[in-house]
């Protein structure tokens, strides 16, 4: 039994997971409907001098890359993604906080889709962050991989 308590634990630490990145990408999202309604640019050029940063070092001018990109950004399209996304991040926590083995195939399906992506970020940019981000969901993913094959084993003898 040890085992099974074990796996409730590791599937309901991945849901939590989850679940977080579902309500960061909602708090990202609330933001950056904000900053559609303000100057972008200004407000970038103000947190950047803020923190004493360099505008023209390589995260400050990504940022303000992307700032002066906003304005012009299809909304609607970015609402629908980042709502899928949001939704999709909470409905697979759900599943695996109650150990649904939907939540375990969902979770594999949805977390495996961005391994290929990820290698090829990892290989354009290689840092340990993304080194460390293609591990971790790695690990995610096989672990749920894991547990759906020890499922289908207990019910196979059982």
């Amino acid at each position: 039994m040890p085992e099974i308590k074990d796996q409730r634990s590791a599937l309901q630490a991945i849901a939590v997971f989850e679940a977080l990145k579902g309500l960061a990408a909602l708090a990202g999202l609330i933001g950056v409907l904000d900053l559609l309604h303000r100057d972008v640019r200004a407000v970038v050029l103000t947190l950047i001098g803020r923190f004493g940063l360099d505008p023209a070092s390589h995260y400050p001018s990504l940022l303000l890359h992307y700032a002066e990109l906003l304005p012009q950004a299809d909304v609607h399209m970015l609402v629908i993604l980042a709502s899928a996304y949001i939704v999709l991040r909470l409905i697979e926590a759900t599943g695996l906080w109650l150990n649904k083995a939907w939540g375990e195939y969902l979770g594999a399906l949805s977390g495996g889709i961005y391994i290929p992506f990820e290698v090829v970020h990892f290989i354009d940019e290689p840092s340990w962050m993304n080194a460390f981000i293609v591990a971790l969901n790695v690990l995610i993913v096989g672990y749920l991989v894991y547990a759906l094959w020890q499922r289908h084993e207990h019910k196979v003898h059982a």
